[in-house]
């Protein structure tokens, strides 16, 4: 069941402490609304506040209605209720990149000012098991590491920010059940049903036909491997992390040399980490080029890297630093 599973993910990932001030993204879909109930329900015995967030993005007619659904929600049940709207179309023409990847972006950025707003630290994301299996899986395709296939965690630091997914361990299946024997309505968003983004495609598209001629649980072993995965790469941070102590943006080549190529990558990664904020956008090939640098290429060689970061080569050292634009 929804709530003893979700529980359960709350207290062996410790999401939440009692006492907490939660905002809570609600789209008005069924997943979140679900997360929005349960967390209501726990809210007097975890002593939680609760604040919940909608992002009217205008990518679709019926959003005005998706608005004006969770505020009655939220007033229903008593829930303090924060919107903006952001024309993400508009974005999109401005800034280039995918529709998806934007929305996602504007949608955080919101949270994240109203979770400064109200000083609190805690998003909680309705992320689910299906969604966790479908990252995974289209991180494969795309070619990934073991960042990529470790997937969603259940808790990440975000800018300083707490994003929990308290649902991420339950399944959309058992979603629908758990509203639908309360009798709790949710809207609909058409274009989950469009298959023109890489997502819905893999949703309605490939994870059926692996299901069907495949692995029937095909989704469970998927969501488990990037629990597993997840584990070890989490070790590996951690190690890469002692090796990169005091290494600053500046690091000596011989010491590197040392390190096994696991630990150089993320050592390389996290430098990058440090002066990016970030590592999107840094690829495979990218960590090959510094890793070429380091090995074959002459003195005074430099790599330039997405966002204005660039890795040149001195005589003893390398020296990660950002280019003027």
């Amino acid at each position: 069941m929804l709530q003893d599973k979700a529980k359960k993910t709350i207290i062996k990932q410790r999401l939440i402490n009692k006492g907490d001030t939660v905002v809570i993204g609600v789209s008005g879909g069924p997943d979140s609304v679900a997360l929005l109930f349960f967390l209501h329900s726990i809210s007097k015995e975890w002593r939680i506040k609760l604040h919940v967030g909608h992002l009217d993005h205008g990518l679709r007619r019926e959003s005005v209605k998706d608005r004006v659904f969770v505020e009655s929600l939220c007033k229903s049940l008593g829930i303090a209720f924060t919107t903006v709207r952001i024309n993400i179309g508009k974005l999109v023409k401005e800034k280039g990149g995918s529709t998806e990847e934007i929305a996602r972006n504007a949608r955080l950025a919101f949270l994240f000012r109203l979770a400064k707003a109200i000083k609190t630290k805690k998003v909680a994301l309705a992320h689910n098991l299906d969604d966790q299996a479908e990252t995974v899986l289209m991180r494969i395709l795309r070619g990934t590491g073991l960042i990529g296939m470790s997937g969603m965690q259940p808790k990440k630091n975000i800018t300083g920010f707490e994003v929990i997914r308290p649902l991420i361990e339950v399944t959309r299946n058992e979603i629908e059940s758990y509203l639908k024997r309360r009798k709790i309505s949710f809207r609909i968003d058409s274009t989950n049903l469009e298959n023109i983004y890489f997502r819905n495609r893999v949703r309605n598209k490939l994870i059926p036909y692996l299901e069907k001629e495949y692995n029937s649980n095909i989704k469970k072993v998927l969501a488990n491997m990037a629990q597993i995965v997840s584990c070890d790469y989490d070790y590996l941070v951690n190690a890469s992390r002692k090796q990169s102590k005091g290494l600053g943006n500046s690091m000596a080549i011989d010491k590197l040399l040392m390190l096994h190529p696991a630990i150089l990558r993320l050592v390389l990664r996290l430098a990058i980490e440090r002066l990016k904020g970030d590592t999107r956008r840094i690829t495979f090939q990218h960590i090959l080029e510094i890793e070429d640098l380091i090995l074959d290429r002459p003195q005074g060689s430099i790599v330039d890297l997405p966002k204005c970061i660039s890795v040149a080569k001195r005589k003893k050292t390398l020296l990660f630093y950002r280019r003027k634009k």
